[in-house]
Order: structure tokens, then sequence, then C-alpha cells
């Protein structure tokens, strides 16, 4: 399959359940990535049979801090000839998070942090390399909370919120440098971390409203393939649903 044939991607997150999936597919169909992640040997790990080193560079990369996404947005360019595709899967959500009033600020900085911050960083980075390069594709992950209330996630919503409302915003700032902008918004992914907490008795209240069963990381990583291809190149500024409807539930 051949998709993203010649496709320059970078992934950040390109370890967690998501990013590695993302990674996978964007391999499989023909893209070259640079998959960021403060683990770098776990991407190139979960990345399987498809870790050709040709077309795959796991990268080192603390998402939060700003001199290293420049430099590795800059080993990408130079490895890669130049750049096209960001795909931002790098953030989640945790368990301290909770009500405004009681949740420790401590979380508020992470998740602002890693999930908001981190996709400002990528983007002021690797955008204008989209730009020389005469355009391309914009994919930020975004979270059902963002579109739903859902109870003692105040922070996260908050943090995916922003990447939603900053999704729209670029579509609009960047159309005319042919560069569209869009986001995903999965409901709830059984990736390892999710999964680990899957058991409590506020995780299968939400997963029950999820009309064709919890999620897959490699369903958010097929909407990522087609935002990315130019299968959508008439589509910016919209946030998809991929929530096995529990938004409408």
């Amino acid at each position: 399959m051949d998709r993203l044939d010649g496709k320059l991607t970078l992934v950040t997150g390109a370890a967690g359940g998501i990013g590695s999936a993302v990674v996978r597919r964007f391999l499989a169909e023909g893209a070259r990535v640079a998959g960021l992640d403060l683990d770098a040997e776990a991407v190139a790990r979960n990345a399987g049979e498809l870790a050709d080193p040709k077309r795959l560079l796991p990268l080192t990369c603390d998402i939060t801090e700003p001199e290293q996404v420049e430099a590795a947005v800059a080993r990408t360019v130079a490895e890669f000839g130049g750049l096209n595709t960001l795909c931002n899967t790098a953030g989640g959500s945790s368990q301290r998070d909770g009500r405004v009033s009681e949740a420790p600020l401590e979380e508020f900085w992470r998740v602002i942090g890693v999930d908001l911050f981190g996709t400002v960083l990528s983007c002021r980075f690797g955008l204008p390399e989209l730009i020389k390069a005469g355009g391309g594709s914009v994919v930020n992950l975004t979270s059902m909370t963002a579109l739903m209330a859902i109870p003692e996630r105040d922070f996260y919503s908050a943090a995916k919120g922003g990447v939603a409302a900053m999704t729209r915003a670029m579509a609009l700032s960047y159309a005319p440098d042919n560069i569209r902008v869009n986001a995903i918004a999965p409901g709830t992914t059984l990736s390892p971390r999710v999964a680990a907490r899957a058991q409590t008795e506020r995780a299968k209240k939400v997963a029950e409203r999820h009309l064709l069963g919890v999620l897959d990381p490699v369903d958010v990583a097929n909407m990522a393939v087609f935002l990315a291809s130019e299968e959508s190149r008439r589509i910016t500024g919209q946030v998809y649903s991929v929530d096995s409807g529990v938004t409408i539930n």
C-alpha cells in the first residue's frame, strides 16, 4: 500500500499506544517517519519488522522542551531532506486529574505542558518546514473530552480543548501556505496505559457508552493516515470524532 508514498513525516509520542500505531501505519503506507519520544529505543522496538533504518528515524525528545523539539525537527529535515507532515500524538491523562478545586496543580501544568504546549512546539518548529516544502498536513490529537463532559478530567479537558481550538485557528492561518490542519478526537483507546486502569468503575461506565466497543490504537492511526494523505486535500480545520459513538450517547 502506498497512500503516503514519499511523505516525509514527524510523529510525536511515537512510542505510545496511539503513537506507535501511527508510526506503523505510516511506514506501511510508504512514508518516512521521524518518531519522537522520551524513549527512542521503544519507538524502533514498537515499529517491529517495519523499523527499516532507511525509513524510520527514532529520536529522543522531550516534547515540552523547545530546544529539543527544534533540534529534532532540524535533524529530521537533515536526514529526510524536508518535512511535509506533522502528527502530534504526545500526551495523555492520568489518575491524578480530577475536579478543578481538588486535583493537584502539578497535574494541570503536566498535562498542559505535554498535550498543549508540546503540540505548540511541534507546530512552531515544524510548520516553517512544511511551508518550505510547499505545503502539507498537520494532524493533532485531541480527545472526546474536548467535545463532551467527562467527570474528574478537568485539567485534561482544558488541554485537549485547547488543542481543538488551536487546530481550527491554525487551519485558517496556514491555508495560504497550502497547509491543512485537522484533529482527531478519540474515544477510550486501549493503549497499554489506558488498559491498565480499564477495570476501574469510572472507566467501565465510560466504556459502556461506546456503541461499537472501545477503540484499538490502530482505529485512530487509520484516521491519521487519511488526514496525512492526499485523500484529505480539501479538508482543514476539522475535529474528527473517532469514538465509537460515545459523543452521541
